[in-house]
Order: C-alpha cells, then structure tokens, then sequence
C-alpha cells in the first residue's frame, strides 16, 4: 500500500478509471435518479462513509479548518457539487463517450489559470500537447464538424460539460491555496460543503417538478459514485496534486476519455464514431507530448 501511495503516476492512472466510470454510471442513472438529487445523494453517502474515520482529525485540525472555512466550502461548492451537477445534466442529453473526451479541456484550463494566477510558463512542448488535446475536444464538441463551432451550434449537454470542466479545471488551480490538513479531513470538509451546497440545487429541481427518486439501479448508481469516483478518485487526485502539481496532474484526467470509452462501448453499447478515434488520438497524443514536455522543464531547472 505504502509503494501505491508512493506512486502518483499510478494513483493518477488508478483516478481515470474511477472517473471514466463515472461518466457511465451517470447515463446509467438517467431515468433512474434526476442528476440535481444524484449529486446530494453522492455527498450524503460520502459524508457518510468517510466520517468515521475522519473526525479524530476533524477535532484536532478544527483551529485551520476554522480560519479556513470560506475558501474550503467554495471548493466543495464549485469542485465538487458545481462540477457533478452540471456533468449529470450534461449526461441527459448526450453520450458518456462525448463527455468523456470533452473532460480532457481541463489541463488546458489549469494552464491558463496557472499561468495568470502564478505564472508557470508551460514547455514548448506542453503547449503543443495542450494544443492537441483542445483540438480533439474541439472534434467531439463538433461531431466532427469543426465549421459549426463558429455558430455556436452546441449540443446542449456537451455544451453543459465544457461549463463543468471550467468549474473543475478551477478548482485544481485554486487547490494551491488549500490548507495543510489531513486528505482524509480535507475530503470530509469539501464532501460537507458539496453536499450542503447542492441541496438548493435539488430543490429548485423538486420544485420544477423533475425530481426522480432512485429505483434499485438508481441506489446501485448512487453507491458506486459516492465510494470510487468521490472518495477514492478525490482522495487520490489530491494527494497526486500534492506530489506533481496541477498541470502534471491534470494531464492524467486525458486517459478519462480512452477508460471511459471502452466501458462506453463495452457496458452501454454506445457508437464509437469515426470522429471519436481522431480526437482519442489527439488527446493521447497530447498527454504524451505535454508530460514529456513537463519532465524536460523538470530536469532542464535541476
């Protein structure tokens, strides 16, 4: 266990697939649990399981938690509740393997952020790979169709996933002011903080008259994303963060679109489209050119 934890590259790898499966298990859910009361129930259950082991913790870290409580409820807010809510919807009304490919926009976020906020200048090489990996979003968004993107003619869902990679691609640059706490508190607070923020958001949706209370396939939805795609997938993403920092580790969330498109295919019997392996092949492409680059700038300042 020591040599996994000691090991971001795996661990990070080990969060695509968790993450590739929460794009399938949020079609599955379509029918079966509305997205806005997925995303409480997902938190609930969190909060849930991880408490226990956390709230030694939770009391012996409360005076940072304390002097910290605004920055860390808006990342539960944004990174966590924010984030799901808007990929559920998404998931209504287009493909897993859609959202998937499109979840690969966020490295080129985080640069963004990363280079205004603390001016972290990429490698030539990273910006050729960042490039690539907006190409092959820019393919999947368009169905191939790279002429409609100039009249803004979206899917709604895809272009309700490009919100929630904004959000999330955000989140990973603002977690350079988050605390010294444990990873267990720090998921615990954040879980907290989604959880209470998105229950306006199943509310409105009550009120609406939307709100689908899960069935069996529902609850089995439920479980499955409040134990791997958010304890294990966030706990890991964190302690990756620490290790290799935001623009390496967020690379790793490209090997989404090629876990979540197998169990696209293999679990929903999705298409996959000629346009999706030419946007697979760039968004590979560029995880490898960007994480190349990455340890060329690495070795270049040593």
């Amino acid at each position: 266990m020591s040599r996994f934890l000691g090991n971001p590259f795996l661990m990070l790898t080990l969060v695509a697939v968790f993450w590739g499966g929460n794009a399938i298990a949020g079609k599955l859910a379509v029918g079966h649990v509305s997205p806005m009361l997925l995303t409480t129930l997902r938190w609930l259950f969190a909060v849930t399981f991880i408490a226990p082991f956390a709230l030694q913790n939770v009391r012996s870290q409360w005076p940072i938690i304390r002097n910290h409580l605004g920055t860390l409820f808006l990342f539960g807010a944004f990174g966590f509740a924010g984030f799901n809510a808007l990929f559920y919807y998404a998931l209504n009304y287009t493909t897993a393997i859609n959202v998937t490919i499109e979840q690969s926009i966020m490295p080129l976020i985080v640069f963004f952020g990363n280079f205004l906020l603390f001016k972290l200048k990429p490698s030539r090489l990273q910006f050729i790979g960042f490039s690539l990996t907006l190409l092959g979003v820019a393919v999947t968004v368009s169905h191939g169709h790279l002429a409609s993107l100039l009249r803004l003619d979206l899917n709604r869902g895809d272009a309700l996933m490009l919100l929630a990679a904004l959000l999330y691609g955000g989140y990973t640059v603002a977690l350079k002011y988050k605390p010294n706490l444990h990873w267990q508190v720090m998921i615990l607070v954040l879980a907290v903080s989604a959880l209470l923020s998105s229950l306006p958001l199943a509310y409105v949706e009550y009120r609406a008259g939307n709100l689908i209370f899960p069935d069996l396939q529902g609850v089995g939805v439920i479980l499955y994303i409040a134990i791997f795609p958010s304890l294990f997938a966030q706990s890991l993403y964190i302690r990756g963060v620490e290790m290799v920092g935001g623009n390496r580790a967020n690379l790793f969330i490209n090997l989404v679109p090629v876990f979540g498109s197998i169990l696209a295919v293999l679990i929903l019997g999705e298409v996959f489209h000629t346009y999706h392996i030419f946007a697979l092949g760039l968004v590979i492409a560029g995880i490898l050119l960007a994480e190349h680059g990455a340890k060329s700038s690495v070795e270049a300042e040593s």
